[in-house]
């Protein structure tokens, strides 16, 4: 079965830098758009940065404009997300998704896969 793991999370002072991964396993990640989501507590869960893997297209929210970078390895099959600037409403379960199938990459429940998460935590 296909499988999206999330890894790098932790906890960081602001200011600070993680780097999220997300590897897929029975899915391969080479042209398609692949999206890291949050959600943080009592909020809905909102599309951070998407990423067409083959084409290199790649979109921000407005809050992570200039800060995060989605990016890829299809040699290990694993899109990242570096966060940089860390700010505490950056605060949050980090997920990937993956196959889209509908036209809003945002929409959370427009992907066929997900991954478990990894928590980020940004204190002040």
């Amino acid at each position: 079965q296909v499988q999206l793991v999330e890894s790098g999370g932790g906890s960081v002072q602001a200011g600070g830098s993680l780097r999220l991964s997300c590897a897929a396993s029975k899915y391969n990640v080479s042209n398609k758009y692949i999206t890291w989501f949050r959600q943080a507590p009592e909020k809905e869960r909102e599309g951070v940065a998407v990423v067409h893997t083959g084409r290199g297209n790649t979109y921000y929210i407005d809050s992570v404009k200039g800060r995060f970078t989605i990016s890829q390895d299809l040699a290990k099959n694993t899109v990242y997300l570096q966060m940089n600037s860390l700010k505490p409403e950056d605060t949050a379960m980090y997920y990937c998704a993956a196959d889209l199938w509908g036209d809003d990459w945002s929409t959370w429940n427009n992907y066929n896969f997900w991954g478990q998460g990894t928590q980020v935590t940004v204190s002040s």
